[in-house]
């Protein structure tokens, strides 16, 4: 059999066979984006198409997710992110005849500082839970790049364990610079998975701060995540975040760490004194665990256990799943108004205009956005009077 790879050029001179970099031979063009094959008088070679995977029917998408089909769960939560226009229509109407199964599950969000372990805390709490039988989902929101516009999505392989249980899916999302860590569709998303038959949603988020308000508007129980040692714990309230957690785990309480994580504990049992609660006839505190050994995280589930029962005997936990509902229509018509303004022809043929005038100080930005806006208004209003 003829060798199909070959050493690169820049290959060391007497390097051995530990020498494991090898060039593979390319693959043909004219697909893709790839340029097409050339033939020896410069002729295009014709090219096989490469067959593309049947779209699922809207019924197919329905009962895949309603029967544990993980597969078809995926495909659908791809649907619901694409902002095709061909897709919207039919990922609305699949969340629509998944709705009535949906709404049974506990919803967690978790935030914290860059390395406080996060996707640690996660694997381990899930597979706890997996192991009294609970059914668990991960949405892992990966930070995009405001220069490359891409993310690494790397969260499931550092969740190895959790990933190979059955019981348990991984879905990292880009957060398409969102503020909150939050990508746009993890709403829709979180009810997929609920009708799939999770009955608890761990939503991780890229820790941003006094933005992290966007995860608390859709979760149930919201968790900040610190470390011991992290400098001074006063200092952390004023940044906002802390006021509106449900909870706080102070991780990495093994070993040396374990004398200053009892010491950051006691100082924010004692600041959160003087804050408003998170949630009404809910006193939050803060508790020490390791993610590494697993110490405080049962004790941690029996807290978001012990939330739960004491917040739907109040009724605090139905009215803010209604007044979550309620603020996230209007958020989607703040987003669809946003879109449908940049997107008006008037309003795109004089934007750079407006724009260049209000730089060069010629108008005034209050002016130049109430011109746009009239724009806008008149093509809307036209539009509405032909239909």
């Amino acid at each position: 059999m003829a060798e199909t790879t070959k050493r690169p050029e820049w290959t060391p001179e007497n390097a051995s066979d530990a020498f494991a970099t090898r060039v593979m031979p390319g693959v043909v063009g004219g697909h893709d984006g790839l340029p097409a094959a050339k033939g020896k008088e410069g002729t295009a070679v014709a090219v096989t198409a490469v067959p593309s995977r049947r779209q699922l029917t809207t019924n197919e998408y329905v009962q895949g997710v309603l029967t544990g089909d993980r597969a078809v769960l995926a495909r659908a939560i791809t649907l619901i992110e694409s902002n095709a226009s061909h897709h919207v229509d039919q990922a609305q109407e699949v969340l629509k005849q998944l709705l009535p199964h949906t709404g049974r599950a506990t919803r967690v969000g978790l935030t914290g500082v860059p390395g406080a372990g996060k996707s640690s805390l996660i694997e381990t709490l899930g597979v706890t839970l997996v192991a009294q039988g609970h059914k668990v989902a991960v949405l892992a929101i990966d930070p995009t790049s405001s220069v490359t516009r891409g993310s690494i999505l790397g969260d499931k392989t550092r969740m190895e364990k959790l990933a190979t249980l059955p019981a348990a899916f991984i879905r990292p999302s880009p957060s398409g610079g969102i503020p909150g860590g939050v990508a746009r569709k993890t709403r829709e998303t979180m009810l997929v998975c609920e009708a799939a038959g999770f009955d608890v949603l761990l939503v991780e988020t890229v820790g941003a701060g006094q933005s992290e308000i966007a995860v608390r508007a859709m979760v149930d129980f919201f968790l900040l995540l610190l470390v011991p040692g992290a400098g001074d714990e006063l200092q952390g309230i004023k940044k906002g975040v802390v006021e509106l957690a449900d909870a706080i785990f102070i991780n990495k309480a093994d070993g040396d760490n374990k004398i200053r994580a009892e010491a950051s504990r006691a100082e924010y049992n004692r600041a959160l004194h003087y804050l408003p609660p998170a949630t009404a006839g809910w006193r939050t505190q803060a508790d020490t665990g390791s993610a590494v050994t697993g110490e405080g995280v049962a004790h941690l589930w029996e807290v978001i256990r012990q939330f739960q029962e004491t917040t739907m005997a109040s009724g605090v936990w139905q009215a803010r799943r209604r007044e979550q509902s309620r603020d996230w229509l209007h958020t989607l018509i703040a987003e669809q108004l946003h879109a449908y303004f940049y997107n008006q022809p008037q309003v795109q043929a004089q934007l750079s205009t407006v724009e260049q005038a209000v730089m060069d100080g010629e108008m005034p930005v209050t002016a130049a956005a109430r011109h746009l806006l009239h724009l806008f208004n008149t093509e809307a209003h036209e539009t509405f009077r032909k239909t």
